[in-house]
């Protein structure tokens, strides 16, 4: 199959073309607009297989989404492009609701467009993946309560909102135009190549460096944390197995505090880094609370039954073997995070259509 993945320099979208690259027989055409957190080099392992082509492109640019659709000929829309940085939505929200909401609009024209000339067998292969996140649920009070696919909208957050906007729209195209589509809606994703602005590469990374390990308000936001190589390989059986108009929450089973996190990963560094920044007689000495940020929900929890029992899909990572993977990724591949810390990783935004 030939797929087009949008965002696919991001942290969630480059693992799903690696796994695709590394484990299918699928050729992909990574469509991103290298904004800060679109890196080409979380796609260096990939990018000289043959199967694998980039093409920079803004999703809001409807001639030239309607001209990678014509060219490409996709079997597979996954579409992964998204401003995804909650601090950064309440600061500016304008972006938000551009790439969120119009990107998703034009990218959802351009397919029903290019469906509609498709002969029926090819219709019949053809899929429209659009990937979300479970922060458009809103937060959940009680400990026990989980999102499922069923539950109400209720975000909190303009990156949220913009979230579920793009969602209502996916859903309103296999609705009234009969595109043939599927969604999913994700738990807190961490790994290799996460831009260091998230919570555990910068808790990672302060720690490191004998910086302040910044914890929102007393710390006790419950999150479920997702390794993004088991999401990765959700998403592509989603995309191939899943049933149209269909939506599949994914979670990884690990619910936790956000202090308890910032905790483990002090546990682990304390471990295996021999000589600690400054006087500091454990990483977790550097922890300071600041001012929690508005309207911050404090549970996300999902119910992954569905697509355990329809597709088979269960993650492979507890938490503990997925934060001992992402740490020690970190601490070995110190290069990647520097240029991206430096800046340096932006010269690769010129001139690297492929």
């Amino acid at each position: 199959m030939k797929i087009l993945v949008t965002g696919g320099a991001g942290f969630i979208g480059s693992a799903v073309v690696r796994h695709i690259i590394e484990n299918t027989a699928d050729e992909v055409m990574v469509v991103d607009c290298l904004t800060y957190a679109g890196n080409l080099e979380s796609l260096a392992p990939v990018a000289n297989d043959p199967r694998y082509a980039f093409s920079r492109i803004d999703i809001t640019d409807s001639k030239s989404v309607n001209e990678i659709f014509a060219s490409y000929q996709p079997d597979i829309v996954m579409h992964l492009a998204a401003e995804s940085h909650v601090d950064r939505s309440i600061d500016g929200p304008a972006a938000f609701i551009q790439t969120n909401v119009m990107g998703t609009f034009v990218l959802l024209e351009a397919a029903r467009s290019y469906y509609a000339s498709l002969n029926d067998e090819r219709k019949a292969a053809f899929r429209f993946h659009h990937i979300s996140t479970d922060e458009v649920y809103g937060d959940l009070h009680g400990t026990d309560d989980l999102f499922t696919e069923e539950t109400p909208y209720a975000p909190s957050s303009p990156y949220s909102a913009s979230k579920a906007a793009s969602d209502h729209l996916v859903r309103a195209w296999n609705r009234t135009y009969k595109l043939p589509t599927v969604l999913t809606n994700c738990s807190n994703n961490y790994g290799p190549y996460h831009f260091p602005e998230k919570l555990i590469p910068l808790i990672i990374l302060n720690a490191l460096a004998g910086k302040p390990l910044p914890v929102y308000g007393d710390g006790k936001q419950v999150r479920d944390w997702l390794y993004v190589e088991d999401h990765a390989r959700a998403l592509y059986k989603v995309a191939t197995e899943g049933k149209i108009g269909e939506t599949y929450n994914i979670g990884g089973h690990n619910e936790r505090k956000n202090i308890d996190v910032v905790k483990t990963i002090c546990n682990i560094l304390d471990e295996i880094v021999a000589d600690k920044p400054g006087n500091i007689a454990s990483f977790a000495d550097l922890i300071t609370y600041v001012t929690d940020r508005p309207g911050h929900d404090m549970r996300y929890a999902i119910d992954a039954t569905k697509i355990q029992k329809e597709l088979g899909w269960v993650p492979e990572e507890t938490f503990e073997s997925g934060i001992e993977k992402t740490v020690h990724w970190y601490l070995n591949n110190k290069e990647w995070w520097q240029r991206v810390q430096d800046g340096s990783y932006a010269g690769e935004r010129l001139g690297l259509n492929k």
